[in-house]
């Protein structure tokens, strides 16, 4: 391999690599910096969750469930998730929501994703999808994981994972054991944004 730091430059050289670094300083007002393009992607992958006890923020993984993860945005963006409750909260092991009817039965208009297992572990603040017993049943409802749950990994596919606000997910009032995790008067969330549409 040739080290082309140790070959001085030509004049034509230089004024080629001038001429380049002066057109990232001044680039026009549709076009991005690497540094800013990377900042945009990392806030069209976050969520914003408010709960009552504050703001919970999820780092999406497209790179591990693609077509969950889209499925996931689509439905922010029309508002889906607001006001649904938790309908299914179990001490130390998950909190899911994401059923409109609140039963853990519904799901939404789109259709069902396909399976996107992966090897992420399920441990405490690993955003899955919850499904019945098809694997390729996923649709809206999804769980965040109170605690380690590693009888779910390679079962369910993980798209997610909090990254700020897990003591709020704590605070999500808990189901009743004997009835599976069933919740009375269960708590909601308020709303849910992409890092995009939080100003």
């Amino acid at each position: 391999m040739t080290d082309i730091s140790a070959r001085p430059l030509s004049r034509r050289q230089f004024a080629a690599l001038v001429s380049f670094g002066a057109g990232f300083l001044s680039l026009g007002p549709g076009l991005l910096s690497p540094g800013a393009a990377r900042a945009e992607e990392d806030k069209s992958n976050l969520l914003y969750m408010q709960l009552k006890d504050g703001m919970v923020v999820i780092r999406m993984r497209p790179d591990l469930a693609p077509k969950t993860v889209a499925q996931i945005k689509t439905l922010v963006k029309r508002g889906f998730y607001d006001g649904i409750v938790f309908h299914r909260v179990i001490e130390g092991f998950m909190a899911q929501t994401g059923d409109p009817t609140g039963t853990g039965m519904g799901g939404s208009d789109l259709p069902n994703i396909p399976a996107e297992f992966n090897k992420t572990p399920f441990v405490r603040g690993t955003v899955g999808m919850a499904r019945a017993s098809d694997p390729d049943s996923a649709n809206s409802q999804f769980f965040i994981c109170l605690g380690p749950a590693p009888f779910l990994d390679g079962k369910y596919t993980a798209w997610g994972e909090v990254i700020s606000g897990m003591q709020n997910v704590d605070k999500i009032k808990k189901g009743d054991p004997a009835e599976n995790g069933k919740v009375e008067s269960p708590d909601k969330i308020i709303s849910m944004k992409l890092g995009t549409d939080v100003k």
